[in-house]
């Protein structure tokens, strides 16, 4: 018997009239690879596991290994890579992960993925569901009912088909649902048995023809007039941008929007919206909300942090802008809102709300607004003065921060200033791209965000930062690009595996160690709280510090197979072993050097 070459088991048609080859003794996992062929995933990354043996097969023989799958050391690694190639290149990757003790030690990964609406096509097994096929024990124990039940709370949707024809029609809407915005990870359960069996009936698979996802969803006009109408009437408008910059032309459009009206604009650094050298740029200087009367958020989920002072030891709030400052939003703030985990932050009352694609509404609003200049030469007048005199104001906090940046400059260890400058120093002629961690807003003040794949967002917690970045890195491989992690030292603690991960498949990345020796986050949580009640300050650091005995990062790296130099706590070394690893990054391969930063609030 002939056999099918790899994804030609089925011929899907415009029609969706599919038929098996008969001649060629298929399983119902194979199935499965031609709808990952037929959604174009550029790659795989798993922790290997038995419940999905049939799958991993068929990927292997069947799928002759293409796209490619990528072997992860932990779960939470496999998911936090395609998290990390998502933000940064808007396509979705396939994580696998093994039954139900797999899908329990990812399920943080997981949730950073939906708070961060970020698309993930996961992929888990589970039985086999008829107990006759069963093993003693370890079947039974690996098992749930149901399954997706584990992350259901923060995935846009899951599912668990019961027979092979279930597979192609819930494939294709996890796939809609995962990339209709505001969109983030879905989790697929294919059951152990059905992967197993052979394949011996016709299965309908999905159109080629058929569109994979809906068209974007235009704001209300009526409510765009209105919005514009009150941006030309205000004086001291402002815009923030959350996730905007998240998709294709979000940068772009702001930067006309911003220019237009002649509006400042925050950017609270989920996704990078604006460039941060623009006159118009405010983002960091909060004082700019004091005098605002319309403040016009796009695709914004959390106006709180940005507006308000926050005394942290008394969890207490002040808000910034004025009490009667307008309100005024395009986005997905309703859509998708978890009835379990409290992300959606805290509401901001609005007086137009327009539900819909915030770059869309950007673009109209530019048009709208250019209407009425053209009818309105005062108009013109007014914001080419507003611009001028935010210029200014731009210019001089900039200059302040270049200052404020050399104190303590030639401290050892050095300062995060200092080892913000002298990374930049090294790659501010390549074409660069910074992964997630930005320094404590350092880089942000230092470095020159131009360009829309700059920076695809920070990081979100403790044990995202590595492996979000080797997403990010792999997003970027052959591109010429090189990517910069600013890897704090206990997020490497977490999943350091990941570092064997970079070498085993060769992800171009240079990782300069943030490294304090300490969970400082916390640390300086407990001398707040050590200032409050008057208690012993010099204490703070117990069940904090990352000392006694120190990790060698570079020992480690080397140890992984990834080039790795260090520990290094003068400054003046810095810049020159950054060098050294820049050209390991450039041969494609992956650099770390681990430089020592004072512990700073």
């Amino acid at each position: 018997m002939k056999k099918p070459k790899a994804g030609q088991l089925f011929e899907p048609s415009t029609s969706g009239s599919t038929k098996v080859n008969k001649n060629y003794r298929g399983w119902q996992s194979d199935v499965i690879v031609d709808l990952i062929k037929q959604f174009d995933f550029p790659h795989i990354s798993l922790n290997p596991g038995a419940s999905f043996r049939g799958l991993h097969d068929s990927l292997v023989n069947y799928g002759n290994n293409e796209p490619a799958m990528m072997v992860c050391n932990h779960e939470e690694i496999a998911i936090q890579i395609a998290h990390g190639y998502a933000k940064a290149s808007g396509k979705p990757m396939v994580a696998i992960v093994h039954n139900l003790v797999g899908l329990l030690h990812c399920n943080l990964a997981i949730y950073y993925a939906f708070i961060d609406r970020v698309p993930v096509f996961i992929m888990g097994a589970t039985g086999p569901m008829d107990e006759a096929k069963r093993r003693p024990h370890i079947d039974w124990t690996h098992t749930a009912l149901v399954q997706g039940n584990a992350v259901r709370d923060y995935t846009k949707w899951d599912y668990q088909p019961t027979s092979v024809h279930g597979v192609p029609e819930s494939f294709a809407r996890a796939y809609s649902i995962m990339m209709t915005e505001p969109q983030g990870p879905i989790y697929m359960c294919y059951d152990a048995g059905l992967q197993e069996s052979p394949l011996t009936e016709d299965v309908v698979m999905p159109p080629i023809a058929a569109a994979k996802v809906p068209s974007p969803m235009m704001p209300d006009t009526e409510a765009l007039q209105a919005i514009a109408d009150k941006l030309m009437k205000s004086e001291n408008p402002l815009l923030m941008a959350e996730y905007h910059g998240r998709r294709q032309g979000g940068f772009e459009s702001l930067v006309e929007l911003s220019e237009t009206v002649g509006a400042p604009v925050w950017d609270i650094n989920n996704a990078l919206s604006f460039p941060n050298k623009h006159p118009l740029c405010v983002s960091l200087d909060k004082s700019i909300f004091k005098d605002r009367d319309l403040i016009l958020g796009l695709d914004v989920k959390d106006y709180e942090k940005a507006t308000h002072e926050l005394n942290n030891a008394l969890r207490q709030l002040e808000s910034l802008p004025p009490t009667d400052c307008d309100w005024a939003e395009i986005g997905f703030g309703e859509i998708g809102i978890s009835k379990w985990s409290m992300d959606y932050c805290r509401m901001q009352p609005c007086s137009v709300r327009a539900i819909g694609d915030s770059v869309l509404g950007a673009k109209e609003l530019t048009k709208l607004v250019k209407a009425g200049i053209a009818k309105d030469a005062k108009l013109q007048t007014k914001i080419d003065k507003r611009k001028k005199a935010i210029g200014e104001r731009t210019k001089k906090t900039w200059a302040r921060w270049q200052e404020e940046a050399r104190a303590n400059w030639d401290a050892a260890p050095m300062t995060q200033a200092r080892l913000a400058h002298e990374v930049w120093e090294v790659i501010k002629d390549e074409d660069w791209v910074l992964s997630a961690n930005d320094l404590k807003r350092q880089v942000r003040k230092m470095w020159d965000f131009d360009k829309p794949y700059r920076h695809p967002g920070t990081e979100l917690g403790t044990s995202t930062q590595i492996g979000i970045s080797l997403g990010v890195a792999l997003a970027h491989k052959g591109s010429g690009r090189v990517v910069v992690d600013l890897q704090p030292d206990g997020d490497l603690m977490f999943d350091a595996g990941a570092l064997w991960v970079a070498a085993k498949f060769e992800i171009p990345i240079l990782i300069v160690m943030y490294n304090n020796r300490a969970y400082y986050n916390d640390w300086e949580h407990q001398i707040r709280m050590a200032r409050v009640r008057g208690t012993d300050e010099t204490k703070a650091h117990i069940g904090m510090d990352l000392y006694g005995p120190e990790p060698d990062f570079g020992a480690m790296a080397r140890s992984m197979g990834v080039w790795g130099e260090g520990p290094i706590e003068n400054p003046n070394d810095v810049q020159a072993a950054i060098r050294r690893a820049l050209e390991v990054v450039k041969s494609g391969k992956p650099a770390l050097v681990d430089t020592i930063v004072t512990r700073e609030r």
